[in-house]
């Protein structure tokens, strides 16, 4: 019986779980395939009809300029702290993504080194041989990449120690700490394989591009209009029709001066629309995304004389009605309204899976009191049953004491009745006797 209803829960809990577990993930990839790039700002900008409007995308990492030389775009360097006695820095050794190693104390030539290949398999190790006393210290390895302005740095503590029983390497929290023989080979770890600090496209032009689209009222995101395409190696291409290229363009120093902004000229209620400008710069991991709400206002309309009204019509007909802009921002994404419908449905879901277990709980604990009490009832019943044959027996013990005490009574009652009976003398037989 308890196979039976865990059987029944376990398939009450697939049937609940498994459509809303679907249902989630399903939702979670329609918003993460909504959008590839992260949206850093959004705008709500609105100008007069026939004016000269001007979308601001500016990005400071998207400034190219490109790499000739290719050696000082990526660089490593291994400092040292000193605990005593002055408590001062120490360069190691640095090397350049394509150039030769430093070292800044003669001491440590031959005997400090890193792989010559550090560029290319991110491994950025220092190794150190024949260890010493004075090479004590707290060392850390700088990762600076100036083309893409990212600086990473990891830290190790060296200590020097005579007995091989001490060594050790463990984590202290902040650091990794390692504890070694003297004039042992140490190898201290800074590995990063990241294809920023190891990969290198031969076409610089190609990693960078910027694009706008336009998303007309009503129009989801997916089927929004591209308007233009700009690439670091100075390729631009534009889309639609030819009057729609001519008034929305971009700067072609934009990414000599970082500044991506669209002009729209002889603006127009048609250019009314969700505006996205998107910065890509696929070497250096940046995915930018800027929105503009653009709402067109009616333009000024300057009259030299004064309307006059006619006699038969009212002064308030006479003046002129400023026309009534209603502004409508549609939901980006698609399926907008489906998240809220998810989490309504997740919701009820949950609450007819806790109604559920509860049921089952109260099913369960009548029928566990209905099976103690037809058992208390069927014990009562037999310890009854025994009682009655108990008194079945005692019964018929004393019907039978009580027949066997009338039994006596009457054998004492003839007894006593022979014994007082006067004997009867038969004289015939007393004759013949005493004839004999």
């Amino acid at each position: 019986m308890k196979t039976k209803r865990e059987d029944m829960v376990f398939q009450a809990l697939l049937l609940i779980h498994i459509p809303v577990a679907c249902f989630f993930t399903a939702v979670s990839c329609q918003a993460e395939s909504s959008s590839s790039s992260v949206m850093v700002a959004g705008y709500n900008v609105s100008a007069r009809a026939g004016s000269k409007l001007v979308l601001q995308c500016v990005s400071s990492r998207m400034v190219w300029t490109r790499d000739r030389v290719r050696d000082r775009q990526r660089v490593v360097h291994w400092d040292m702290y000193r605990a005593y006695p002055d408590y001062a820095m120490e360069r190691v050794t640095d090397m350049f993504s394509a150039g030769e190693q430093r070292m800044y104390n003669s001491y440590n030539l031959g005997r400090v080194s890193l792989s010559p290949k550090a560029f290319k398999d991110g491994n950025f190790s220092l190794v150190i041989k024949d260890v010493t006393m004075n090479d004590r210290g707290l060392y850390s390895c700088n990762l600076h990449h100036l083309y893409c302005n990212l600086y990473e740095t990891i830290r190790v503590q060296l200590n020097v120690t005579k007995s091989r029983r001490k060594e050790q390497r463990y984590w202290d929290g902040q650091k990794a700490v390692y504890v070694v023989l003297l004039g042992s080979t140490v190898v201290l770890p800074c590995i990063n394989r990241r294809t920023v600090w190891t990969d290198w496209s031969n076409e610089e032009g190609d990693q960078q591009v910027v694009h706008w689209d336009r998303q007309a009222p009503g129009v989801p995101h997916d089927r929004a209009d591209r308007l233009v395409d700009l690439y670091a190696s100075g390729e631009q291409r534009s889309y639609g029709p030819l009057f729609l290229q001519r008034k929305m363009n971009i700067s072609n120093q934009a990414f000599s001066e970082g500044d991506f902004s669209l002009t729209i000229s002889d603006l127009q209620p048609t250019d009314q629309g969700l505006y996205s400008c998107h910065l890509h710069h696929h070497y250096c991991g940046l995915h930018e995304r800027r929105v503009f709400q653009v709402t067109v206002e009616p333009s000024l309309v300057q009259t030299t004389m004064q309307a006059k009204a006619l006699p038969s019509e009212d002064k308030d007909t006479a003046k002129a009605e400023s026309p009534q802009v209603i502004t409508v921002i549609l939901p980006e994404q698609r399926h907008y309204f489906l998240q809220p419908l998810g989490y309504v449905l997740a919701f009820f879901l949950l609450l007819a899976f806790i109604v559920l277990i509860i049921i089952l709980i109260v099913r369960w604990r009548t029928t566990k009191e209905m099976y103690r009490q037809s058992y208390m009832g069927s014990s009562r019943s037999q310890s009854c049953s025994d009682e009655f044959e108990m008194d079945v027996t005692e019964v018929n013990a004393c019907s039978q004491e009580e027949r066997r005490f009338d039994y006596k009574n009457n054998l004492l009652k003839e007894k006593v009745h022979v014994k007082t009976q006067p004997k009867v003398i038969d004289l015939d037989k007393e004759m013949q006797k005493f004839s004999k």
